[in-house]
């Protein structure tokens, strides 16, 4: 099986939304944090002939959450998300920025880190990776890592954030790269795609795990 995967910007913060197929004639899709644009990603969605299945929620940061009400209520689709930051999407108004799209939801599934989710004919690997937020997760299937704010191309996430640790990232970040081969790619929820071995390599923030 070879993931496909497609992603969007979305939201105020143009928020990388994943879309993964388990091929490009799959009629079902999992949909990684979709952060706002409902409307315009359902009609993605129908162009491209795959309907929502699953919505995944890598953490609960209000740019990762603004579409995941109208997305599950149009389509149906359950939510997971990490169960310490259920409150975030649960009372949504209470901590997003005033403006900015979105609705309160409570999730269907919530997550640990360790589960295995098997939606739109693909195996979902659920890995805790908290230090940009505390019950933060990733998601993996087929050498593919949807990391959302731990790790980007050539930087990391916050960890001036309220339950943000350095060193915790840091140690999220060792854990990913002792479990996955370093051709894994990564998909972040910012910037552009790129590898773990190339993260350990180059990224200066990763110096302490080259030592």
């Amino acid at each position: 099986m070879s993931v496909v995967v497609d992603r969007y910007g979305l939201g105020p913060l143009q928020t990388n939304c994943y879309v993964a197929r388990a091929s490009r004639d799959a009629t079902e899709a999992a949909v990684i944090d979709p952060g706002g644009d409902a409307a315009e990603l359902r009609l993605e969605l129908a162009r491209t002939g795959a309907g929502c299945v699953a919505i995944l929620i890598t953490h609960g940061h209000f740019d990762h959450l603004g579409g995941v009400a109208d997305l599950a209520e149009g389509t149906g689709a359950p939510v997971y998300m990490p169960a310490g930051e259920r409150e975030l999407l649960e009372r949504y108004t209470d901590f997003a920025p005033f403006g900015a799209p979105g609705r309160a939801y409570t999730p269907d599934h919530l997550l640990e880190g360790g589960e295995t989710i098997e939606v739109a004919g693909i195996d979902f690997e659920c890995v805790a990776i908290p230090g940009h937020s505390p019950a933060h997760v990733a998601f993996h299937a087929d050498g593919c890592l949807f990391s959302g704010d731990l790790l980007f191309a050539g930087s990391v996430g916050r960890v001036d954030l309220p339950g943000a640790d350095w060193e915790t990232l840091l140690a999220s970040v060792r854990t990913l790269t002792e479990r996955y081969p370093p051709d894994t790619v990564v998909y972040p929820g910012h910037g552009p795609a790129t590898t773990l071995g190339d993260e350990l390599r180059q990224n200066p923030f990763l110096a302490e795990l080259r030592a």
